[in-house]
């Protein structure tokens, strides 16, 4: 298995190198550039583990790199930056399965036992980024400001029902329980039914034991 570095901070990608040597890796550790020496490597091993600087390589944006991880399914990939946004760990961690997220400030410890748990295919998130993403998504769930009765429409989808349900439930029309929905939706920030419900149950509108009933 291959380790990765696109890393364009000279100063950094030399530490990296020098850690993962002290850590026994002194032939399978590749340095790359650009994106298109990237996809060469990826292509030699498929299954590498990918410790990338986002933020300093030729990626546009976060969709770019989850079209690469769809493009090879196998590679690991450890963010490895000095600033990520809570909407890029979101979108990363929701969308990559096999990611990894670690910042800069990190201690040693951390970056060992990040590079450890990605060459196992397990996830690996800093205490910093950890933190950082938590208090954020606190934030906005305090900032949703739902009325009664998208409340009681919230619930009843997490529970299950079909929009046609719950409008014969709640004797409106098929139209107006769509619109809650649709403003539900829009106010949480999700894009399906599965978010809202984890949604539900984070903010405790729906009791675990009654939505596994």
């Amino acid at each position: 298995m291959s380790i990765v570095l696109a890393d364009n901070q000279d100063l950094t990608r030399l530490g990296l190198v020098y850690t993962l040597q002290k850590m026994g890796h002194t032939d399978d550790v590749f340095v790359v550039t650009d994106k298109i020496e990237l996809a060469y490597r990826l292509k030699e091993d498929p299954e590498s583990v990918l410790v990338l600087d986002y933020t300093l390589f030729d990626f546009n944006d976060v969709s770019e790199i989850i079209i690469l991880s769809q493009r090879f399914k196998n590679v690991k990939f450890v963010f490895f930056s000095e600033d990520l946004s809570t909407d890029f760990v979101r979108q990363a961690i929701t969308s990559i399965p096999k990611s990894s997220i670690l910042l800069k400030d990190s201690p040693l410890p951390e970056v060992r036992q990040c590079i450890t748990d990605a060459i196992h295919g397990q996830r690996y998130i800093c205490q910093h980024a950890a933190g950082m993403f938590i208090s954020s998504e606190a934030q906005r769930e305090e900032q949703v400001h739902l009325t009664k009765t998208e409340t009681e429409i919230l619930k009843d989808i997490a529970l299950g029902m079909t929009t046609k349900e719950i409008a014969a439930k709640r004797f409106s029309s098929f139209h107006t329980v769509n619109t809650h929905r649709k403003n539900i939706f829009r106010k949480l920030g999700v894009n399906n039914a599965h978010e809202a419900t984890k949604y539900a149950l984070r903010a405790g509108l729906v009791d675990e034991a009654e939505y596994y009933i």
